[in-house]
């Protein structure tokens, strides 16, 4: 099966590379993709593919100023828009689209088990282009018979370096500096790379939307004891009203590590309900805390 995969070099893409071996054609703007092309700005010249797995795009950051808000929309929807208009010009469509998109389409901050059901309300500039992007792909698809597989993500976890707030936790731990909210009784969703770069190779037949998760769903307390433990550190709580007067510095100066709407979502449990997954598509992923490389 010809297998054209973009975004190779991030975080996910290089674990999907690793899962297809030598049966795939990379594309990105690195010269070590065999098609080197910035779709943010250009079309890709495109031969003929049985399945497309885009997986570039821009994520982990916060944007500061309407420049860098509209970097969000020009990498994740118009770089899709730039893929499917390279694939207009091949003799045929691929048989199948899978696109890796996230949980932040559903615009929540707080929920518990929150299936594809849920009407999507995007809050965030990277939220607002994934999800242009995943319409824009049901339209082409629909119009040219094609397969679409959208994977909703959680937060990603692996690797020794991973991205986000996961990776900010254990350097945090692994400095010093790292304080628990309170108990640490919120859950958060989380998913491990491979078993998501594992799972594409098998769908090719199969359409529509999932969320991916590890279906445990682990509690902060539960996470950070786990990391600690890895690193022989310890981990110390601090209560919730300390660090809410505390937040208050970050809510005036930029340059301070956490303000109340990143003490918020550290404080509320935030879970999606990946059931859908395992019963069409036989999603039987690993769970985070025991797999995870630190």
């Amino acid at each position: 099966m010809r297998t054209l995969l973009t975004g190779a070099s991030g975080f996910l893409g290089n674990y999907i590379r690793k899962s297809f071996g030598n049966d795939l054609i990379t594309l990105g703007r690195g010269s070590a993709n065999q098609i080197q092309n910035d779709l943010a700005n250009e079309v890709p010249k495109l031969s003929q593919f049985d399945m497309v797995i885009h997986s570039a795009g821009l994520a982990h950051r916060i944007p500061k100023n309407p420049e860098e808000e509209r970097k969000f929309y020009q990498v994740n929807l118009f770089g899709t828009q730039n893929l499917l208009k390279g694939l207009d010009q091949c003799e045929y469509p691929p048989k199948s689209i899978v696109f890796i998109s996230t949980v932040a389409v559903y615009g929540l901050e707080e929920g518990e088990m929150i299936s594809e059901l849920v009407t999507p309300k995007p809050e965030t500039p990277y939220g607002k282009s994934k999800h242009e992007a995943e319409i824009l792909l049901q339209k082409w698809c629909r119009t040219h018979k094609v397969n679409l597989v959208i994977l909703r993500l959680p937060l990603i976890a692996g690797g020794v370096n991973p991205l986000g707030n996961l990776g900010a936790m254990i350097q945090a731990i692994k400095r010093g500096y790292y304080f628990r909210v309170g108990k640490g009784l919120s859950k958060k969703s989380m998913v491990l790379a491979s078993d998501v770069a594992n799972l594409i190779p098998t769908i090719s037949d199969f359409s529509g939307v999932y969320n991916l998760t590890d279906g445990h769903h682990p509690s902060l307390k539960e996470l950070d004891s786990y990391i600690s433990e890895k690193l022989g550190k310890k981990v110390k709580s601090l209560p919730l009203g300390l660090l809410s007067f505390i937040c208050k510095i970050g809510d005036r100066w930029s340059f301070f590590p956490i303000n109340s709407y990143r003490l918020s979502k550290l404080n509320t449990s935030l879970t999606f309900n990946d059931s859908k997954a395992r019963k069409t598509l036989g999603w039987s992923p690993n769970p985070v805390i025991g797999n995870l490389d630190i």
